[in-house]
């Protein structure tokens, strides 16, 4: 018997959009955000500097993996050490409609519960899916928590 292959619940055009509206939400640098909207690429962020996640091979390697995989959208990403190794945080559009509401929650001004999937790079890639708070600042984000 073969494996039935799930469907997607949305687009690719769909996620974006939602996207481009967190970014904003994020008051994510324009040019950031203009370089999703016309050309897909996603920025990464270290203590509120961004970089084009192109300039990253294994960053780069790592969206198309989790975008194939789970079928949903990158959008932003946050790159910091912990105690517990290195980390990358990739903000994501999930493909279901029905968990959009609570991708991203504006607590205060300038912070934000983001879902979120966090890659550790250094613990023998462990990686999971959750909820980051996330601080806006000068047009750049970071994870705070």
């Amino acid at each position: 018997m073969e494996k039935e292959i799930k469907k997607a619940n949305t687009t690719k055009e769909e996620r974006k959009e939602l996207a481009l509206k967190f970014m904003k939400q994020l008051d994510i640098y324009k040019p950031y955000i203009k370089g999703f909207e016309n050309n897909d690429e996603v920025c990464f962020f270290e203590r509120f500097a961004g970089y084009w996640a192109w300039q990253d091979e294994d960053v780069q390697n790592k969206i198309k993996w989790l975008e194939e995989k789970y079928n949903c959208t990158v959008y932003a990403i946050t790159h910091e050490y912990a105690e517990f190794g290195e980390l990358y945080n990739f903000l994501i559009v999930t493909d279901y409609k029905e968990e959009w509401d609570e991708l991203l929650i504006e607590y205060s001004e300038g912070q934000h519960s983001v879902f979120a999937y966090v890659w550790n790079k250094t613990v023998n890639d462990f990686s999971e899916f959750g909820t980051i708070l996330i601080d806006s600042f000068g047009g750049g984000i970071r994870r705070v928590a």
